[in-house]
């Protein structure tokens, strides 16, 4: 038997890759690693960290940046961009045992340039990360960031992103949920109709509209302003939510988060920032806040949904510059061991 464990239960580590002056954020290199920053030493706090770092001298320099590494292990590997989210391996439990699943990226529908990304999971296996743990790799092109699971058989999905053409071209939605089934586990697949929020770049990834913060309860973007051009989509998708039915056949506890006032780039592009890309740890959720009246809303409705975790305001108004925020650039294991060889 297979399942896809939730993000709430407990987890061994999470796993970022740190940036650099060569990357997409070159040109606000000082505030994203300020952010960076924050985010590492919240997680190491509660938890091991996992930094992949681009060689001995950038590890140098973000142990010189965090100054307490007690906690967190460096490894060194090439990478096309930080969103590990959808290029690390995703975790399985199965039979009793957990199993990593190595699906195909491909640069969010050939978008980007991926081939080190893709080539991740080798690199940190060959640095010693799982390798008492067993690995399968899948002729299937899948992103982290597009599944959302309840830890209870039910995985939440958009059409947007699972069925368009860019990733498995051919695949209608019969396949994907056979695809889901054998490889997650899935009993049953909640499809939701919502294009992508402005700026997202990965064809309305899950984790930036709807997000399970218990097997019965989703907390989700959501919108009042009837001149957001987001309006009369997310509200849409507010409706298909309250059609969603738990496995006991009742309605889900909906938690809406608000957007923050939109935040624009250097030619006018509205960027994708959101609530719902909150990363949960152990005895944590971390909540992305973007300077804005709004944050405090956001983090009062997670608390209620989250009364035994400390919220934790985590500043990612940076990161959302190359399209991405919390939940994005982590990636969450559930307890393996061992996990790290030295």
């Amino acid at each position: 038997m297979t399942r896809f464990p939730a993000e709430w239960e407990k987890q061994s580590a999470v796993l970022i890759a740190w940036p650099h002056e060569t990357g997409d954020f070159s040109n606000r290199l000082a505030a994203v690693e300020q952010s960076y920053a924050f985010i590492a030493k919240t997680i190491s706090h509660y938890q091991t960290l996992i930094i992949v770092c681009r060689d001995p001298a950038h590890e140098q320099q973000i142990r010189r940046l965090l100054a307490d590494t007690a906690n967190i292990h460096f490894v060194h590997a090439q990478t096309n961009d930080i969103w590990v989210r959808d290029t690390v391996f995703l975790t399985v439990e199965q039979d009793g045992t957990m199993n990593l699943l190595n699906f195909i990226f491909n640069g969010w529908g050939e978008k980007y340039p991926h081939t080190l990304d893709n080539a991740l999971n080798h690199a940190l296996l060959e640095k010693g990360l799982f390798q008492d743990v067993p690995h399968r790799d899948i002729n299937f092109v899948l992103e982290g960031g597009s599944i959302e699971s309840d830890g209870n058989g039910a995985i939440m999905t958009t059409r947007q992103c699972l069925l368009n053409p860019n990733r498995n071209p051919g695949s209608n939605q019969a396949i994907i949920e056979r695809q889901l089934r054998h490889f997650f586990g899935a009993e049953r697949v909640l499809w939701l109709d919502q294009k992508n929020l402005s700026g997202d770049d990965t064809d309305a990834h899950i984790d930036t509209l709807a997000r399970f913060c218990t097997a019965d309860t989703i907390a989700y973007t959501s919108c009042d302003d009837e001149t957001d051009p987001h309006y009369a989509g997310l509200k849409n998708m507010e409706a298909q939510l309250r059609d969603l039915r738990t496995a006991s056949d009742a309605a889900y506890q909906l938690i809406p988060l608000p957007m923050p006032q939109p935040i624009f780039d250097e030619d006018d592009q509205q960027l994708p920032a959101n609530y719902a890309n909150f990363l949960i740890i152990n005895g944590a959720v971390m909540v992305p806040v973007y300077d804005d009246p709004n944050d405090i809303i956001a983090l009062q409705r997670l608390a209620e949904c989250f009364p035994d975790r400390q919220i934790i305001a985590t500043p990612c108004r940076p990161l959302v510059h190359q399209y991405g925020s919390l939940h994005c650039m982590t990636m969450q294991f559930p307890v393996i061991r061992p996990i790290i060889h030295d």
